[in-house]
């Protein structure tokens, strides 16, 4: 997990410095407009906030090895990655909604969506043959 929490942290960790700083440039290149009212800029800054909050953590977690805190966080990650996917696709399709990098973002969040479920497997996968492995010895 820890590629997944390091590519996570320097992804969100940038995105979030982006929205913070640049809302309206950011938001324009992911959905082609940009943020013109003060409430749109202030809600696009809280939004950055909460991805640098999003790759500190994953930033001090990424030498946390497997524990049910990092597991929690990679939940957490695919219900934010899948959101993303849903709520960026159907900005452009029911809205018509597009910058340059909107479905950049899409298939990025997509693949990193299929990677969190894959550590969560492996995860499970690992602990149970550790669960067989005690059991076995006397």
């Amino acid at each position: 997990m820890k590629n997944l929490f390091t590519l996570t942290a320097v992804i969100e960790v940038g995105a979030g410095v982006a929205l913070v700083v640049w809302p309206s440039l950011s938001v324009t290149l992911l959905l082609g407009s940009g943020l013109y009212t003060f409430v749109a800029v202030t809600l696009g800054r809280v939004a950055g906030a909460a991805l640098l909050a999003l790759g500190v953590a994953c930033w001090l977690a990424r030498l946390d090895g497997q524990s049910r805190a990092s597991t929690g966080l990679v939940t957490a990650m695919v219900l934010y990655n899948l959101a993303v996917v849903v709520i960026l696709a159907s900005a452009r399709i029911g809205w018509g909604l597009g910058g340059v990098a909107l479905w950049l973002a899409v298939v990025l969040h997509a693949m990193m969506a299929v990677w969190c479920i894959a550590c969560i497997g492996s995860k499970r996968v690992n602990v149970g043959n550790e669960k067989i492995a005690d059991q076995q010895q006397p």
